[in-house]
């Protein structure tokens, strides 16, 4: 398959950078947003998840509305739905959007914050849930007759639901760095994320993955996402001052307590963002244009791993990241619209010319 980009909808104009407190929903920069990555042809747009926001679904259904072609990727908790729900839930969604619909499953990688939803399971657990969970959404998005599931997490008899996937059955996305996550992920996950980080770690990690797939006695694997933070300018030199503004905005708002994590938070608690940490204690810049001081910044909260330099630059490091094995390059900013519309016009273009010329002489072969 050809490969593809992620970008990330947001729920009103508030940014990493200029923070709106207690910001409402924005139906109108919803719609805008999600149109642009339309336009600017990005393939998927994942919904994110955490307990304090607002609801996946119905975000997903409302960028289903006003789009054509993005596929929207639903993050989902396993504590937060019944599967058994979940799995109408995302089949109607498909149904609405022609087929549009992916989920991306979040074991959880903080226990203080899975005990704000109830949720006091170890994490070892939580991914024994998690595999539970999506061995019964495909299950129900497969079975035409009633069945019982009998498991360790969840319990029930006779289900049945009359509500289809489009194709048949819902691509399922995991991620993680943990080797729960690793083995849940290469068994049964059709796409696997990663953050970005440097190629040879990011080769590690892939390779990884492919041999718990085949472990598990898979004749596929999964295609492989990986995250990141572009700041692009015309030039790298014009790219690295937006860099240095950006690491100030990121630092000051933090201090102030706008960032996304209070000034004196502990240490993360899992493992992706404890290995941002210690690659960020090794350097700044790794690789072509890999930047970790906006690791460090925000306590490795979430991706941020930065790619930092002009257009041609920034595709020439994904393009790195392309030839180990990734498939779907998840590329957001921290001016969140302005960042995706520059990204549609000046970085993917230049991705997919570069893919294609790959392409032409063995497609002139066969």
């Amino acid at each position: 398959m050809p490969t593809e980009f992620i970008s990330v909808t947001f729920p009103n104009a508030s940014t990493e950078l200029s923070p709106l407190e207690n910001s409402a929903l924005d139906p109108q920069f919803i719609e805008r947003y999600a149109r642009s990555l339309d336009d600017y042809g990005f393939n998927y747009t994942l919904i994110p998840y955490d307990s304090a926001s607002f609801d996946p679904f119905t975000i997903g259904a409302t960028v289903a509305a006003h789009t054509k072609n993005i596929k929207i990727i639903i993050a989902l908790r396993p504590n937060t739905i019944y599967p058994t729900v979940a799995a109408k839930s995302l089949a109607t969604l498909d149904q609405l959007s022609g087929g549009r619909v992916v989920v991306h499953f979040i074991a959880g990688g903080s226990d203080e914050e899975q005990a704000r939803e109830g949720d006091f399971l170890d994490k070892h657990q939580r991914y024994e849930r998690q595999e539970e969970y999506i061995r019964i959404l495909r299950r129900v998005w497969q079975s035409s007759e009633p069945f019982d599931f009998d498991g360790r997490y969840y319990q029930f008899k006779q289900f049945h639901s009359r509500v289809r996937p489009v194709n048949g059955t819902i691509p399922v996305s995991v991620g993680g760095s943990s080797d729960d996550a690793y083995r849940i992920g290469g068994a049964l996950a059709d796409i696997f994320g990663l953050w970005g980080e440097p190629l040879a770690e990011t080769k590690q990690q892939i390779d990884r993955v492919y041999a718990e797939a085949a472990r598990a006695g898979r004749k596929d694997r999964p295609r492989i996402w990986v995250t990141f933070r572009p700041i692009v300018a015309e030039t790298d030199e014009l790219a690295w001052a937006k860099a240095h503004r950006t690491l100030d905005l990121l630092k000051g708002n933090r201090a102030k307590g706008l960032g996304k994590v209070p000034p004196d938070a502990p240490s993360p608690q899992n493992i992706g963002s404890q290995r941002l940490l210690e690659i960020a204690s090794r350097g700044d810049v790794h690789d072509r244009a890999l930047w970790y001081p906006t690791v460090t910044a925000t306590n490795a909260r979430g991706a941020s791993t930065a790619l930092v330099g002009s257009p041609r630059t920034i595709a020439d490091s994904i393009l790195d990241y392309v030839d180990l094995g990734a498939d779907l390059i998840s590329i957001r900013g921290y001016d969140n619209l302005n960042d995706a519309i520059d990204y549609g016009r000046y970085i993917l273009p230049l991705v997919r010319a570069d893919l294609a010329e790959r392409e032409a002489p063995q497609q002139a072969v066969a």
